[in-house]
């Protein structure tokens, strides 16, 4: 029981944080704000996301691949912002 409450607390949660980062992308006037927005959507909600998960699987072969997959997005994700960040400003001066 308190499992689930947790489950739905984390997803809801998880699921709220990418919904704002969906509307400040289309909100969002320039190129480099919605890339804000676009790489925001790559941290705090698939960690709580992550966690729903964790709690409900606990470390098995689902718990490791959400780890590993929610390391790869939090890791990765300010290389590929400074890309997409540095080619905008070329492509925009």
């Amino acid at each position: 029981m308190t499992r689930d409450v947790l489950v739905d607390i984390f997803l809801t949660l998880g699921v709220g944080c990418q919904l704002v980062c969906c509307l400040g992308v289309v909100v969002m006037r320039t190129a480099l704000d919605r890339l804000h927005y676009a790489a925001a959507g790559t941290t705090l909600g698939p960690i709580l996301v992550g966690i729903a998960v964790l709690i409900r699987e606990s470390v098995s072969a689902g718990g490791l691949e959400t780890i590993a997959t929610v390391a790869f997005l939090v890791l990765l994700n300010p290389v590929l912002t400074i890309a997409t960040a540095r080619a905008a400003q070329r492509v925009d001066p």
